[in-house]
């Protein structure tokens, strides 16, 4: 098992520190696989708002394969400098008004908080001719300061959203109150498999994302399959813009 790696301000993480948490983050899953009798895919999503170019593409030579971006401002100064096999997804607040800008350059958009959006993803979606993959995004702990459905207005979102040309619902995402993922992570596994049994068109639903750097073990342990790291890989911003 590899030492637990000091997590280093991101000014001050270097290349091989990047291959260190990496390596370890991979050994937290398959530890975390294990406990929880699972033998399918957990992926790892590199998180880049504020990384520099050189160190997300080093990143992606050790095997990381998908890319998750905040700012669409920022996205769209790093984009023409990624490489052309990254998968990326949009996971940030997005505003109606931005959608045009990332619609036709990620693969997923996970910050699906409410119908308009939908609506808006799907018209844009659309006008290039193309079927944007979508996360709704669930407020858990129904925190007043996050975006997102509540468990009790999830299911009837969903079944309006479906009708929608131009998206397709692949699961769900949450960000739970910081240090409770223990006891928000079963509620959004039971609320996945539950959606996916009610409503026959979301049958297909294969994405459960959630488990960020401080708790990315615990919600391996109760069903996802995308978690988000960005502290854990790159170092931690000492401040945020």
């Amino acid at each position: 098992m590899s030492k637990v790696p000091e997590i280093k301000p991101a000014a001050d993480t270097a290349l091989q520190d990047i291959r260190a948490n990496l390596e370890f983050i991979r050994e937290q899953i398959a530890k975390a696989m294990d406990k929880a009798g699972r033998s399918d895919t957990v992926r790892i999503m590199a998180v880049t708002k504020t990384v520099e170019v050189d160190k997300i593409n080093y990143a992606e030579s050790l095997g990381i394969d998908l890319l998750g971006e905040n700012r669409v401002q920022e996205f769209l100064g790093k984009y023409e400098n990624y490489s052309e096999n990254s998968e990326i997804h949009f996971i940030g607040g997005l505003q109606n008004n931005k959608v045009k800008y990332i619609i036709d350059k990620v693969r997923m958009i996970h910050s699906v908080d409410s119908i308009k959006l939908a609506e808006e993803i799907s018209r844009r979606a659309l006008s290039k001719n193309l079927v944007m993959d979508i996360l709704l995004e669930v407020n858990i702990g129904n925190e007043l300061s996050k975006g997102g459905f509540s468990d009790t207005e999830l299911t009837e979102a969903a079944k309006v959203i479906e009708e929608l040309q131009g998206v397709r619902i692949r699961g769900l995402m949450t960000i739970p109150p910081p240090f409770e993922g223990e006891r928000y992570f079963p509620c959004m596994q039971e609320l996945y498999e539950e959606l996916k049994a009610k409503e026959k068109g979301l049958s297909g639903m294969d994405t459960l994302s959630m488990g960020m750097s401080g708790d990315y073990a615990t919600a391996v342990k109760y069903g996802s399959n995308i978690v988000r790291i960005g502290s854990g890989l790159f170092g931690y911003r000492s401040y945020i813009k």
